[in-house]
């Protein structure tokens, strides 16, 4: 997640979701201006799909990095991942056909 306010600096949140352990994402990254730039130039390097949400983002970055999600962002983190899951399996099968 990542904000784009113009008169702000820039703040990017990395989440994983470990399968099998818990169903709860982790925040395994964090950070501002030019961290935050960091943090988008190794996802964008890895194909990770990123998404803009000013509000989420703020909610957690101010959390600590290891640190599960709050249940206040649960909902709206758990419709980006259904999304996500949802565009792989797409083009996974976009890439399957002849």
């Amino acid at each position: 997640m990542i904000t784009e306010k113009k008169d702000l600096p820039q703040k990017a949140v990395a989440l994983k979701q470990e399968a099998g352990k818990t169903d709860i994402p982790r925040i395994i990254a964090s950070g501002k201006g030019h961290n935050a730039e960091k943090i988008l130039k190794l996802a964008f390097a890895n194909d990770v799909k990123v998404r803009t949400d000013e509000d989420l983002v703020e909610i957690l970055s101010a959390f600590d990095v290891d640190s599960y999600i709050p249940l206040e962002a649960l909902q709206p983190v758990s419709e980006i991942l259904s999304y996500l899951y949802n565009e792989n399996i797409r083009l996974s099968e976009q890439s399957e056909t002849p």
